[in-house]
């Protein structure tokens, strides 16, 4: 079994030049998987402008950079991958439009059936999640979901939604490979560097345990 390891999620709203200090806080602060930038509501150009600024830091630090929602900027701006939801695009469309090189990830909220349809059509990892309240929705994915596919596919399992230093650690016994984690980092008390740590230490603990 592979160590847990944390997948930084972004605001869904943010200023690139003002984020890019936080972001390198951050990454500074211990071993991160994976960025992904999750901007709602905002133009192509707002996107790419991001991408831009971000990316370079989080490449330049060995750190996959994967783009929600968009495959299509993801391939023309260098990024290392895409997150999709299935329900709002073929996944074979986009596995076709991002090519054997880059990542692909698939929201599957609760659901066995997407989960196993994603991880059928070329999904290089999926998410399950929320297992804890989130504002977005209100489906709360069972911790079992975890050990279930953790048993069942070799496929990674990202677990998401309200994820905390103090509620993570049945996520880590369950068996995920990523906690997928935002406002624990981004709104820590002492900021993104002490957002991180907490994250890590929680998850070495865990880790230790088992």
């Amino acid at each position: 079994m592979n160590p847990c390891e944390l997948y930084l999620l972004t605001p869904p709203s943010l200023d690139p030049f003002k984020f890019k200090p936080l972001l390198i806080k951050a990454l500074d602060a211990g071993p991160v998987a994976a960025v992904q930038l999750r901007l709602k509501d905002v133009s192509d150009d707002e996107i790419r402008k991001a991408i831009d600024i971000l990316r370079p830091v989080v490449q330049d630090h060995d750190i996959a950079f994967i783009l929600n929602d968009r495959p299509d900027l993801a391939k023309e701006c260098g990024c290392d991958g895409a997150h999709i939801d299935m329900a709002d695009t073929p996944i074979e469309l986009v596995r076709a439009q991002l090519g054997d090189d880059l990542q692909l990830g698939v929201s599957c909220y609760d659901s066995r059936d997407i989960a196993m349809k994603a991880g059928e059509k070329g999904a290089d990892y999926i998410t399950f999640g929320p297992f804890f309240p989130s504002k977005d929705t209100n489906i709360r994915a069972p911790v079992d979901l975890l050990s279930w596919w953790f048993e069942m596919m070799e496929i990674p399992v990202v677990a998401t939604g309200g994820i905390t230093a103090e509620n993570c650690k049945p996520l880590v016994k369950a068996g995920t490979d990523f906690l997928s984690v935002s406002g624990a980092v981004w709104n820590h008390t002492g900021g993104p560097t002490q957002g991180v740590k907490s994250i890590l230490k929680a998850i070495q603990e865990t880790e230790n345990e088992k």
